[in-house]
């Protein structure tokens, strides 16, 4: 493994340590700087240091060179639908059914495997993850962003986790929702037994997850809607449209099954602001047949 060393200059002098390593590498995140320096790849004057430790003019910092081993993901030949593409991200249009990126019981056919087919620039801050900023379950369609550098990861990870990203859904959802709009604000975490869901819990460990809803239409069975999540936690949606009494057709896990072809949910807008342009940019993706042959008449904008 390579390795690197540097003197430290009286303007560094003061610096944390995983700080001044962030400056040196800057295509990787502070945790995977933290992770290095506490395996002890990273040496001050010679001896391992703490994350927190404060350099000083002329201390040798030696470290291991941040390199990411290559994945042995495969490259599969997977039909994409790329609703845009530049040098620093691709926006995908997601097909239900397809998992993002491979994981137990899903080491093939993912959205990654597809991805590493159609291009070899792909973020690497998640070795088993590369380009994956966000996701969408497995049975959730619609549109997705995928970083192709790690700069442009980072700079979307803070958009998603300052929820400064716009996002919009389609749902069918059960039953016929009283009021044209509301807000769900209940916060969610990891079902205490099933640990494969997520729960509505108001817990000291829980986290806060808000969903704002409007109604588009209601019929006779179901009522369909448009959902602007303004968290992002798991399974969030699905969650909150149970809580409130309506989960979404199709949902296997919080609601009836067999009541849809699919899980009745879309992810038809992303808004973000371009991690290389800082331009605002928004994409749709188109609502799937299934799902407009359920709401005829209702105009999607």
């Amino acid at each position: 493994m390579e390795e690197k060393k540097r003197l430290v200059a009286p303007k560094e002098a003061n610096l944390r340590i995983d700080i001044f390593l962030r400056s040196q590498e800057p295509d990787f995140s502070r945790t995977h700087i933290k992770d290095s320096i506490l395996s002890k790849q990273v040496f001050v004057n010679n001896e391992p240091v703490k994350p927190h430790y404060r350099l000083k003019v002329n201390d040798e910092v030696r470290w291991q060179a941040l390199v990411v081993k290559n994945t042995t993901l495969d490259k599969e030949n997977i039909p994409l639908d790329i609703l845009y593409e530049d040098s620093d991200i691709i926006v995908i249009n997601k097909p239900s059914g397809m998992v993002v990126h491979p994981g137990a019981g899903n080491q093939s056919h993912t959205l990654v495997n597809a991805l590493l087919f159609h291009t070899n620039e792909l973020s690497t801050l998640s070795p088993q993850r590369p380009g994956i900023v966000h996701r969408l379950d497995k049975d959730t369609s619609g549109v997705m962003v995928v970083a192709k550098n790690n700069a442009s990861h980072m700079e979307l990870s803070k958009q998603f986790k300052k929820h400064t990203i716009d996002r919009r859904y389609i749902a069918l959802v059960e039953g016929k929702i009283e009021f044209d709009e509301g807000v769900i604000d209940v916060p969610i975490k990891r079902h205490s037994v099933d640990r494969k869901k997520m729960s509505v819990s108001f817990s000291d460990d829980s986290k806060a997850a808000h969903t704002n809803y409007k109604v588009l239409k209601r019929f006779p069975l179901y009522t369909a809607v448009e959902l602007f999540p303004q968290t992002g936690r798991t399974h969030q949606l699905r969650v909150h449209l149970n809580y409130l009494g309506h989960p979404i057709l199709g949902d296997m896990t919080y609601g009836r099954k067999k009541n849809f072809i699919r899980l009745a949910l879309h992810a038809i807008d992303l808004g973000f602001t371009h991690p290389t342009t800082e331009k605002f940019m928004k994409f749709s993706a188109p609502l799937p047949l299934e799902l407009k042959a359920a709401i005829p008449g209702v105009k999607i904008s």
